[in-house]
């Protein structure tokens, strides 16, 4: 005795009165879960099943003839073939799915300068020939950009395989540090060294900056690790003369002599004595109580 077949719409899983949309989406997801490739539990049963189930009621007429007469023999109506021709149809989508393969990514680490990565720049790269086709590509690194930023170049991976889509590249921004500068958010810091006589009276200073040399003033009395701020002269926070820029943070450095001529010595000995100070033995002189104890020793 044949199986009694089940209603349409409890195969599906919708309502009676449910949406062609509606029995679109149910037959997808069922398709999915129950094609013989993925699921074999009984045989390809369930997934005919399912399309038996969709080829009625996508058809409006057949529908209308389901919901007023029940099943209809498939012989008698045709159902047959239009469930063989659904099914086929199924199997070959999953057949050109299996073929397809995304393709791989690429990663690029790509190193610019501090200027560069300040003012934004366009740089040309070279793709390896073991990866993909050799070929060149232009990336633009805005004004601004922070190192260790990622930029991802949709599709311009390695191939897909089957018609499927490239994979996509991605391209890591390295800054190289300078010789002077280091950055602090949208600042840019720098130590600047004085000599004594500089940060005692005060000075003019030529300080390098992003855009070159500039004229800084500092006041007499000057400490070791104070900061001045030269303003917009820092990092761009966009690309354009007009953009808005962080300030350049100058710490100043006092240097010490390591050798003192014979007049330096005397004026800072001077300086020594008005600030109430000890005088030393100068370097090389002996005191008489080291010139007495040479003599015995001999």
């Amino acid at each position: 005795m044949a199986r009694r077949k089940r209603d349409y719409y409890a195969v599906l899983g919708v309502a009676r009165d449910a949406s062609e949309t509606d029995i679109k989406r149910a037959f997808r997801e069922l398709a999915r879960k129950f094609h013989p490739d993925v699921n074999a539990t009984d045989e390809g049963e369930k997934f005919r099943e399912i399309n038996e189930a969709y080829a009625t009621l996508s058809d409006r007429d057949n529908r209308a003839r389901y919901d007023r007469w029940g099943h209809a023999d498939d012989s008698s109506s045709g159902l047959g073939a239009v469930v063989d021709a659904a099914q086929e149809i199924i199997n070959d989508v999953f057949r050109r799915r299996r073929g397809k393969q995304k393709g791989k990514d690429i990663r690029y680490t790509l190193e610019v300068t501090f200027e560069e990565a300040a003012f934004g720049i366009s740089k040309t790269i070279s793709l390896p020939a073991d990866t993909s086709p050799a070929r060149e590509l232009t990336i633009v690194i805005p004004a601004g950009m922070q190192a260790g930023t990622v930029k991802t170049l949709r599709g311009e991976g390695e191939p897909g395989k089957g018609g499927a889509a490239s994979g996509d590249l991605h391209v890591q921004v390295r800054i190289a540090e300078h010789g002077a500068f280091r950055r602090d958010g949208l600042d840019v810091r720098s130590d600047h060294a004085i000599t004594f006589s500089q940060a005692a009276l005060g000075a003019v200073l030529d300080v390098t900056t992003l855009d070159g040399s500039v004229k800084m003033r500092i006041p007499e009395g000057t400490q070791p690790g104070g900061v001045f701020r030269i303003r917009g002269k820092g990092i761009p926070q966009a690309s354009g003369k007009s953009a808005p820029r962080g300030d350049h943070l100058v710490e100043i450095k006092v240097e010490v002599p390591t050798e003192l001529t014979a007049r330096q010595r005397e004026l800072i000995e001077e300086l020594g004595r008005s600030e109430g100070q000890a005088q030393l033995p100068a370097p090389g002189r002996k005191g008489l109580l080291d010139r007495v104890r040479s003599l015995l020793d001999e």
